[in-house]
């Protein structure tokens, strides 16, 4: 069996190992918890989810990494087929299920069109012309053609159901497969001791096409379904060229390429790997990872990402990390785990697998003994009752109601550049009443440059950027850009919501808001405070007088019209802010927001949220990242703009990363139709059961009946899962 450590992903806790596969065989949301029942067996594993729309399986478990392998093994002996993620392709797999189920269906659909042919000379045997022994001739010769056909093209069934029952299991096609096996053996049984009652060979031919077609359409749909986390492994597919020690070049894969490798990558040419550009200068398509369709320059010291395109000159470039553990797969990894996400309907989707085997055989059951001991209709007709029950209570339409939907919001989402990290972050953010907005780096492009720093002396600036360099806030960032000398090597200590601190030519320094660096001059400072709506910073040394930085920003070209958008829609919206009261006031005022709180520190912030949610609103918290990590995880869902570096480790339910604002609306409106239509999914679903369980119990329903029943209330569930993209177009256009 492959070792699967190479594809074993490490979490934070070292202790902590996470595999994600591709599991062949699912067919019903049974398979599901059988696969995920059998993995919480073993106590070493931590979670386990299968994706029932794209067929991932992601599990993590603790202690040794080789314990992979163990656990792999105990899916594959369940009968299913689980490989690594990557060294399998989905596509793959699922084209060989479809050519599987495509060859059942062609003899199931040739042993239909001849059973219909000679059925047909019996039922027109009206007037009694035909002979018994003609007849029973013509019946003969339909059981020499279905008892095969049923035999071949019921193996998609059998062989699942058999594999279920050999662990102890059951799933969807255990009852599928009763009720072929039970209608094809009540015939030949009638036919060999020739009794008056009817028989159902070419009833149970027709079931099983049904049956065939109804998930050769789930299987296709699911296809067009199919996770954008899974359309984005393609980019990690391909050959890559090394350039070795010998200064040779060499044709690798993208799963070969290591760190510290030097990749030579031509115009055209898909990025292998993570890495930094050492020669040449050039144009990347980052639409894949940013959603933006503008290219962006990438020069000698870039960094540049897996995945993305180079569409103008040859470049060289340092490989930092491999394309297994480069950003692109961090994003898979984050998509699938929201696809898989345990949100309020996937539980629900999950208490109906739990029920549905133990209820259908009941009901099954049931019927049977109904008909034969109370209305006395005979064993085999009563039989006939309850296969009928067995095939219309197959839970199909639960089973995609709620994934096929996840995972067609999931690529939307990211075709726009918005990255989706929660499991049920769509559905909290649909519900939202009230959102809070960080100012710098959120409603403003937070791309600060320092326009007094003609008017510092240079000694003053190397202390300022001395500091600065050490934090990722961006007016620590816009000092450091500005600076261009030799900085002091001194250790900073950042105290969250004031400023940056160390010791410098044994004085004390600190970079940071007015009423915390005066802490360190004289007593007998002038007044340094200031109205205006300027953005600053301040420089103290101890025992001088304090210098003020000032900056200039712009608010995102958008940002008005997300507000208003949010207002319209009875969402209450305010600033919260670490920044000087006129500041805030100002742009609150450019926007026309409901409220603002400056200036606030990081702690209070968490405290004006938790204020809103005890009053009732589910609250949204739109902030800049790891800076409002602590604001973005106590919010009932969070948005965030994020640089790619930090996409990984962002807090927020939902990342994004262009320089507009409007991802906010269209993750908020994908999750307010997302939601919709999961409901009307459900509704759907078990409206269907509603009607078919007492039709089927009273008698009205045949076999075919019931088949063709179940898979038109599949397909009507996927179909509409498939209007996601023409509703939230046609809703957001009304918004503008």
């Amino acid at each position: 069996m492959l070792d699967v450590n190479n594809y074993v992903q490490d979490k934070e806790d070292n202790n902590l190992h996470q595999l994600d596969v591709v599991v062949s065989g699912i067919h019903c949301i049974s398979c599901v918890k059988s696969i995920e029942n059998k993995l919480y067996s073993f106590p070493e594993v931590k979670m386990a989810r299968v994706n029932f729309s794209t067929k991932r399986l992601s599990f993590t478990w603790e202690g040794e990494k080789s314990t992979g392998n163990i656990l792999l093994k105990a899916v594959n002996d369940l009968g299913f087929e689980a490989k690594p993620y990557l060294a399998d392709s989905a596509e793959a797999s699922s084209n060989k299920e479809v050519r599987f189920i495509l060859k059942s269906l062609a003899v199931a659909g040739f042993a239909m069109g001849n059973i219909m042919l000679l059925s047909f000379a019996v039922w027109s045997n009206s007037d009694g012309k035909m002979g018994h022994a003609t007849q029973l001739l013509f019946y003969w010769l339909t059981a020499l053609i279905a008892v095969p056909a049923i035999a071949y093209s019921g193996r998609p069934f059998f062989r699942s159901a058999i594999k279920a029952l050999s662990q102890r299991q059951t799933n969807m096609d255990v009852p599928i497969s009763v009720a072929l096996i039970l209608a094809t053996g009540l015939s030949l049984f009638q036919l060999i001791y020739q009794t008056e009652h009817e028989l159902y060979f070419d009833s149970a031919v027709m079931l099983m096409f049904f049956l065939l077609i109804g998930r050769y359409l789930n299987i296709r749909a699911r296809g067009q379904a199919k996770s954008a986390a899974a359309n984005l492994l393609s980019m990690l597919e391909g050959t890559a060229t090394i350039i070795n020690k010998d200064g040779k070049y060499i044709n690798i894969p993208f799963k070969d390429v290591k760190e510290d490798m030097l990749l030579n990558v031509a115009a055209g040419e898909k990025i292998a790997a993570d890495g930094i550009v050492e020669d040449g200068i050039t144009e990347i398509d980052t639409s894949l990872l940013t959603g933006e369709t503008l290219p962006k320059t990438a020069k000698i010291g870039d960094e540049i990402f897996a995945g993305t395109i180079n569409i103008a000159n040859p470049i060289k470039v340092r490989v930092t990390k491999s394309s297994h553990n480069s950003l692109l797969s961090d994003i898979i990894r984050l998509m699938e785990n929201a696809e898989q996400g345990n949100a309020k309907f996937v539980r629900l989707s999950d208490k109906v697998a739990k029920l549905y085997t133990p209820i259908v055989h009941s009901l099954a059951l049931i019927t049977l003994l109904f008909w034969y001991f109370i209305m006395s209709a005979g064993f085999e007709q009563s039989l006939v009752y309850a296969i009928s029950m067995l095939i219309i209570t197959c839970p199909c339409a639960i089973g995609l109601a709620v994934p096929v939907v996840q995972v067609l919001a999931s690529g939307r989402l990211f075709k726009k550049g918005i990255l989706l990290k929660s499991g049920d972050g769509l559905e909290k953010l649909s519900k939202i009443t009230y959102a809070f907005f960080d100012k710098t780096g959120t409603l403003t492009l937070g791309k600060l440059t320092l326009n007094n720093g003609d008017k510092i002396s240079s000694a003053n600036m190397q202390l300022a950027a001395s500091l600065a360099v050490n934090s990722t806030h961006p007016l620590s960032q816009a000092i450091v850009k500005d600076f261009s000398g030799k900085l002091f090597d001194c250790n900073v200590k950042d105290t969250a919501g004031h400023g940056l601190e160390s010791v410098i030519n044994g004085k004390r320094v600190r970079l940071g808001k007015l009423n915390w660096v005066l802490e360190i001059v004289k007593d007998n400072v002038k007044n340094h405070s200031q109205n205006d709506s300027q953005i600053e910073l301040w420089l103290a040394i101890e025992n001088k007088e304090p210098v003020r930085l000032t900056f200039d920003d712009s608010l995102r070209q958008d940002s008005k019209q997300v507000i208003e958008i949010l207002k319209n829609n009875n969402i209450t919206t305010s600033i919260l802010s670490g920044d000087r009261k006129s500041v805030v006031k100002k742009i609150a005022s450019e926007l026309a927001v409901d409220d603002y709180i400056a200036p606030i520190l990081p702690d209070q912030k968490l405290k004006e949220i938790q204020k809103q949610k005890q009053a009732g609103n589910l609250v949204l918290m739109v902030g800049d990242g790891l800076n409002d990590a602590p604001a973005l995880t106590t919010a009932d869902v969070s948005i965030s703009h994020s640089g790619a570096m930090m996409i990984s480790q962002n807090a927020a339910d939902i990342v994004f990363q262009s320089d507009k604002l409007f991802p906010v609306i269209e993750a908020w409106q994908t999750a307010k139709i997302t939601t919709l239509l999961t409901k009307q999914n459900l509704c759907l679903a078990f409206t269907y059961n509603f009607f078919a369980i007492p039709l089927a119990f009273a008698g009205f329903i045949t076999p075919l009946i019931a088949a063709i029943a179940m898979s038109l209330s599949s397909i009507t569930v996927i179909m509409n899962s498939m209007r996601l993209n023409r509703k939230v177009n046609r809703e957001i256009k009304k918004l503008l």
